[in-house]
């Protein structure tokens, strides 16, 4: 195992392959382990970097709440990229790590050659619709908190994360996973690197986000996978495979 210090806390991380290199953030509640249909299929043209979320997965849970937020994650990010050599990569990210991918396009541009936003959306205007978010991030925290590790949801992907800390979950779900404005989703219009949206059909609840993303963003790609739901390079990887290669074909 790789692990890269930051500050005092370990955080997880795995390459694989060579080339143009592609970053590659996990869900909410799942770990590097997501991305084992995904990586096999990129690997042989670029070089693949997986990696676990603090609080997450074989990442550091550390116990001060302030090492969960936002900003933290960013850094992450940055160190991760500087660590493997990549001055730019093709962020890419499913769920969660979906919308931290835009929101390190928001803090980062210049080390984004291309956005891969996977199952995700770009959190919300409304302060009401914020507010619905984030009282749903602090019940997943207290079922982690009341339950442990058995308060993991019953889906697919899931079901391959192996987590050490249901602690970290929590302090993560009440940090860098709840929402403080609407910066992500007012700043589409202005993305101006080539952006691939992918969801699968039986997303429902990503279906009409996938739609505004695509919509906002200028030149955006959406593809919609069949038999498909939430966790879609898992459910059907070839069609999802091809379709982030297709895209990637598509960048100079």
């Amino acid at each position: 195992m790789a692990y890269l210090d930051r500050h005092g806390v370990g955080i997880w991380y795995d390459v694989q392959g060579s080339g143009p290199t592609v970053l590659l953030s996990h869900a909410y509640s799942t770990d590097h382990r997501l991305w084992d249909p995904t990586v096999p299929a990129l690997a042989d043209r670029f070089q693949v970097v997986t990696w676990d979320l603090r609080g997450h997965g074989d990442s550091d849970s550390p116990e001060d709440p302030a090492e969960y937020t936002v900003e933290r994650v960013m850094g992450d990010m940055v160190a991760l990229l500087d660590h493997v050599g990549a001055d730019t990569a093709v962020v890419a990210g499913l769920s969660l790590g979906g919308f931290l991918s835009l929101e390190f396009l928001l803090a980062h541009p210049e080390r984004v050659r291309a956005l891969m936003l996977m199952s995700t959306g770009p959190g919300f205007r409304k302060d009401s619709a914020r507010d619905g978010w984030n009282a749903t991030a602090e019940r997943f925290a207290q079922r982690y908190d009341e339950k442990g590790l058995d308060a993991l949801p019953k889906a697919t992907e899931t079901a391959v994360a192996r987590h050490r800390s249901a602690a970290g979950l929590a302090r993560a779900s009440r940090g860098y996973f709840s929402q403080r404005d609407a910066r992500v989703i007012d700043s589409l219009p202005s993305i101006a690197v080539p952006t691939l949206v992918v969801v699968g059909d039986n997303d429902a609840g990503y279906q009409a986000a996938s739609d505004y993303m695509a919509s906002k963003i200028p030149g955006a790609r959406k593809v919609v996978i069949p038999d498909a739901g939430h966790a879609a390079n898992l459910e059907n990887p070839e069609p999802f495979n091809r379709a982030v290669l297709d895209f990637l074909d598509t960048l100079p």
